[in-house]
């Protein structure tokens, strides 16, 4: 491979770099280099010294995504041992017997930055974050292809580019899902939230659970399979609710004690605290409320009155389960937020467990950034 163009950094990122943070922001440069996007470049200090190898996004805001501190010697073999590594982490701990669709490869957190891979059964859809991404794996879909034994792989998809697929079934724990891969949100299916579902179904038996931003009804689907003697699936979707009644069928629930309520989450709890109603389970997942840091303040008031209102609704003695999609929400401000909703609503949240997105969704520990999950469950008193 011919030498890199070499970018130098204007700020002080070593240590960074080093610890294993896998953006540089075009602030961080003295100058941009005259190379394509995807192109592999050196990234330098202001000494000169090489500190790390990465590859050049020409229009987004992040400059350069870091692939090594060593040189790329082949891009293909390293993007190549990098899908072989990351499919054979979640082969060792997933029966796909049991559960064909999770999420191939999380981006930084697989050392492939710019690219998701979620597989449904043997369709795998690939979402790019950005030019830089498209351009650096534009062979994706045959690399995909070549190291993607023992999955039978049939079809590889651009996130952007699926209108024309339709539906399918996928597993998930056993649990059968229609995905609508052409038009559904993340297929019609939340990967990275397939073991908080798995805790949540585990405490369900013999209760009733309020599932808020259901979307295609997980978390409803999980505890009535484990027994729960109630659901009810909110979710402001009318296509999705009606695709969580259908996986109702598809997996023989019934339907007699399955409600499914199309309308804003914040509106119907304001109405069932009117009317006293409570549940033993109140799921809490909503759209991420802070899709930026400008929007931080307008998030904070969302997810107070989100929590004060879910706690309002569950019985003395139940559990709310929380979750925020993000980033930059921190851990510790949500967890806050939790316990000061409960404790508006004249309620006391005593946290049991707290997670994140499932193993599929590997994060960095020096790129909190990629950290974006958080699931909180905690008892209501």
């Amino acid at each position: 491979m011919p030498a890199s163009a070499k970018v130098i950094l204007r700020k002080n990122l070593g240590r960074a770099l080093r610890q294993g943070h896998p953006w540089i922001f075009r602030d961080a440069l003295v100058e941009a280099p005259a190379v394509p996007g995807g192109a592999v470049v050196t990234v330098a200090g202001r000494d000169g010294r090489t500190l790390a190898h990465g590859y050049w996004d020409a229009t987004g805001p992040i400059a350069v995504r870091v692939l090594d501190l060593l040189p790329v010697r082949d891009v293909q073999v390293l993007v190549c041992d990098r899908l072989r590594q990351a499919l054979a982490k979640r082969l060792a701990r997933l029966d796909r017997n049991q559960t064909n669709a999770f999420r191939w490869v999380h981006g930084e957190g697989d050392g492939l930055p710019g690219i998701h891979v979620d597989l449904y059964d043997q369709v795998a859809v690939v979402r790019f974050d950005g030019a830089g991404a498209r351009a650096f794996y534009r062979d994706l879909d045959h690399l995909l292809a070549e190291c993607s034994a023992p999955l039978r792989l049939s079809q590889v998809v651009d996130r952007e580019q699926r209108a024309s697929l339709g539906e399918i079934e996928v597993r998930e724990n056993c649990i059968r899902f229609i995905v609508d891969l052409g038009r559904g949100q993340k297929g019609g299916l939340f990967l990275d939230q397939r073991e908080n579902r798995h805790a949540v179904a585990a405490r369900a038996a013999g209760k009733s659970l309020l599932n808020l931003y259901g979307y295609t009804g997980g978390f409803s689907l999980y505890a009535a399979a484990a027994g729960a003697t109630r659901t009810d699936t909110v979710d402001s979707a009318k296509p999705a609710l009606a695709t969580a009644r259908r996986n109702f069928q598809l997996n023989h629930l019934s339907l007699e004690h399955a409600g499914f309520h199309a309308t804003d989450a914040l509106a119907f709890l304001d109405q069932a605290a009117r009317r006293t109603r409570r549940w033993d389970i109140v799921v809490s997942d909503p759209p991420s409320f802070a899709p930026s840091r400008r929007a931080l303040p307008a998030a904070r008031s969302a997810y107070f009155r989100l929590h004060r209102l879910a706690a309002t609704v569950v019985a003395p003695g139940g559990l709310l389960c929380a979750a925020s999609c993000s980033s930059h929400f921190p851990r510790d401000e949500f967890l806050a937020s939790v316990e000061r909703g409960a404790a508006a609503a004249g309620r006391r949240f005593g946290l049991e467990a707290v997670t994140g997105a499932g193993f599929d969704h590997p994060a960095l520990p020096a790129f909190p950034e990629g950290d974006y999950l958080k699931f909180a469950i905690g008892r209501i008193d």
